[in-house]
């Protein structure tokens, strides 16, 4: 199976908010400038986060073939959403940083959670190749997944892949 994963592009937010699964908008712009550096595969089944970040983008890329999916959505950050990070808890953020898998950020989802559903996606996938417009942790976990490691191995490695994926970037599995 090839996967073509795109991260969604920058939204438009102030610098050093989290916002992981808030709905957080995106510039024609930023969604134009994107659109066109990207050279894809045509006719792929395309599926996509429902935030608009993701959905917006997939629609441009393919408009009228996109499947929304929510496993593909980042990760939950419950209380912590839509909060500046130099505002969240340094304690809250190292109890996050000692139990990477288990703890979970804002009371939400933690990492061994949002792998499960990004498993679940990948093992309904029956295409053998399509497009994924998702984020960054998301691509994370499907590359790590992609590797063959069992579920908390891939997440542990997931979670500690220092975060290099641009906004618009392009990463392909299985080529």
């Amino acid at each position: 199976m090839t996967l073509y994963l795109v991260r969604h592009p920058q939204p438009d937010v102030a610098p050093g908010l989290c916002y992981g699964a808030s709905d957080v908008p995106v510039t024609d712009a930023e969604l134009a400038r994107v659109h066109m550096k990207l050279a894809l595969p045509h006719e792929l089944p395309v599926y996509a986060s429902p935030l608009q970040r993701c959905a917006l983008l997939a629609e441009r890329l393919a408009p009228g073939r996109v499947t929304l999916d929510a496993r593909l959505a980042e990760m939950d950050f419950g209380a912590w959403e839509l909060r500046p990070w130099s505002e969240i808890p340094h304690a809250d953020v190292d109890s996050w940083t000692a139990d990477l898998l288990h703890y979970r950020p804002g009371g939400a989802e933690n990492v061994l959670d949002v792998a499960r559903r990004v498993q679940a996606f990948v093992a309904d996938l029956r295409a053998p190749s399509a497009l994924v417009v998702c984020h960054a942790g998301t691509i994370r976990l499907l590359t790590a997944l992609h590797g063959g490691a069992p579920l908390e191995q891939a997440a542990l490695q997931a979670a500690r892949t220092p975060h290099r994926i641009g906004y618009g970037d392009l990463v392909v599995l299985g080529v």
